[in-house]
């Protein structure tokens, strides 16, 4: 049996991504469910997904500013695709949607079988502008951790190295990815398969 796809849903409505998480389960995903923006971008942070789909209105972050996080985040590694669900049909959100760099923007209620063949689609089409960027064995290790949630003296520990030493590795990953934090290389690294976080011993 193939290896289901890995789907990230981000829908504030739980009764709706539920919906949507069971049909799309039926029919051979993946689907993790987020239900909020914030949610969501730590999911990627956590284990980056091969598409998202997320709910275009949504309370204190909207999926406009999901996607203009992403964008500014991962912009230097694989861009993951990404697919509006939205209930607002006007062409002025679809324009914003597309000009944001959305991949896909699909209107409620949702037909599954067009659904189904965006996601295809846009899974198959594989990464663009994949430029990879090479993480020392140490970095990855140190990244993977950090994407955890252990601080840097939390790692040193773990390690058995000065908390200097991990800083370091950290800001040295951080100007290869391009990345202004070091949450933002967690995303990076994760977007680009270049980490998995750790499941906690």
């Amino acid at each position: 049996m193939p290896n289901r796809r890995k789907i990230l849903l981000i829908e504030d409505d739980r009764e709706v991504g539920a919906l949507i998480a069971e049909e799309l389960t039926e029919r051979g995903f993946d689907v993790e469910v987020a239900h909020s923006g914030r949610d969501g971008l730590l999911s990627v942070m956590q284990a980056a997904p091969e598409l998202i789909l997320c709910d275009l209105s949504m309370p204190s972050m909207s999926g406009f500013e999901v996607l203009e996080r992403l964008n500014g985040i991962a912009a230097h590694s694989a861009k993951i695709p990404f697919v509006f669900l939205t209930g607002m049909s006007d062409r002025d959100n679809e324009l914003k949607a597309r000009q944001l760099g959305a991949d896909d923007y699909v209107t409620k209620p949702i037909d599954f079988d067009r659904l189904v063949l965006i996601i295809n689609a846009r899974l198959n089409a594989g990464s663009r502008g994949d430029t990879r960027v090479s993480l020392s064995q140490r970095q990855i290790e140190i990244l993977s951790l950090v994407a955890n949630g252990l601080t840097s003296a939390a790692i040193a520990d773990e390690l058995q190295l000065s908390r200097r030493t991990v800083d370091f590795h950290i800001d040295s990953a951080r100007t290869k990815l391009n990345a202004t934090t070091r949450s933002e290389a967690v995303i990076k690294a994760a977007a680009s398969g270049l980490i998995k976080p750790l499941r906690p011993s």
